[in-house]
C-alpha cells in the first residue's frame, strides 16, 4: 500500500518511493494504495483486535483508512500525517462515505520522541511503507513511541519492504534500495533481525511475521502485559 512518504517531509526521496497524483478536489491518489488495500485489509481484520481505538500512522494519501474503517466498525480510527497536504486529500476521500468510526485526520510526526504522549491509550497501530524511508534512529523513536502508545495487551502491525538476514532478495528490492540509498545514505531498507532487536528492546512480542505481496513482510506485535 504505497503512499508518498512524508515523514520529516523529506525533500530527497526517489520517485521510485512512490507514484500519487493530484486530482481536481484536492484529493491525492496512488495506483498501490489501491492495489494493495485488499491485503491489508484482510491483515488487519485478522490480527487488529475487535473493538477499541485505532491509530495509523502516516496515512499518506487517504485511500485505504475508509476501507479500513468500514472493514472494522468497532474500531474507532485514527488517521494521521505530518504533511498539510495529506491531511487535505484523507479529508478529502473521508467524506465519499459516512463513517462514524473515522476521525478527523491529525498533524503527526511520529519520528519525534514523545508524541505517544498525546495519542495514548491505543488498542492498535498501523504504520505501512515508511520504515525504509526513514532513518535508522528515526525507525528505532517510531518503535518506541508505538509501544509506549500502546495499552496493554494492544496490538501493532509494521508493514514495508526489508532485507532477510541482511540480504536484499529481488532485484528489485536491489534497485530499489539503491535508488534510496542514493537519494539519502541514511535511509533504506532495515534488517528484518534488527527489527525484531527493536521490537524487544521496546516491549513488544512479536507474534508473526506474515509475507505480504511485492515481497513485503508485516510484523504483527503485541503490547506485554
Amino acid at each position: 500500500m504505497s503512499k508518498i512518504p512524508s515523514m520529516s517531509l523529506r525533500k530527497d526521496i526517489p520517485s521510485t518511493a512512490s507514484v500519487a497524483f493530484p486530482c481536481n478536489d484536492g484529493r491525492l491518489s496512488a495506483p498501490a494504495a489501491g492495489r494493495n488495500a485488499g491485503p491489508i485489509v484482510d491483515l488487519v481484520m485478522e490480527n487488529a483486535p475487535e473493538e477499541g481505538h485505532a491509530l495509523e500512522i502516516a496515512s499518506g494519501t487517504g485511500q485505504h483508512i475508509v476501507k479500513l474503517a468500514a472493514a472494522t466498525p468497532e474500531l474507532t480510527w485514527q488517521p494521521s500525517d505530518i504533511d498539510p497536504l495529506r491531511i487535505a486529500s484523507i479529508e478529502t476521500w473521508s467524506r465519499d462515505k459516512i463513517l462514524a468510526n473515522l476521525k478527523t485526520p491529525v498533524l503527526l510526526d511520529a519520528t519525534q520522541v514523545g508524541w505517544s504522549s498525546e495519542h495514548a491509550n491505543q488498542n492498535f497501530i498501523l504504520l505501512v511503507n515508511l520504515i525504509h524511508l526513514i532513518s535508522v534512529s528515526e525507525a528505532r523513536t517510531i518503535i518506541g513511541e508505538i509501544s509506549l502508545a500502546l495499552l496493554p495487551g494492544g496490538r501493532s502491525i509494521i508493514y514495508g519492504p526489508f532485507k532477510r538476514d541482511g540480504k536484499l532478495t529481488t532485484p528489485g528490492d536491489e534497485s530499489f534500495h539503491q535508488s534510496l540509498k542514493e537519494a539519502d545514505p541514511e535511509i533504506g531498507y532495515k534488517n528484518d533481525t534488527w527489527m525484531i532487536d527493536q521490537f524487544k528492546i521496546a516491549g513488544l512480542a512479536l507474534l508473526e511475521v506474515e509475507q505480504m505481496p511485492a515481497n513485503n513482510l508485516a510484523f504483527v506485535l503485541e503490547k506485554h502485559r
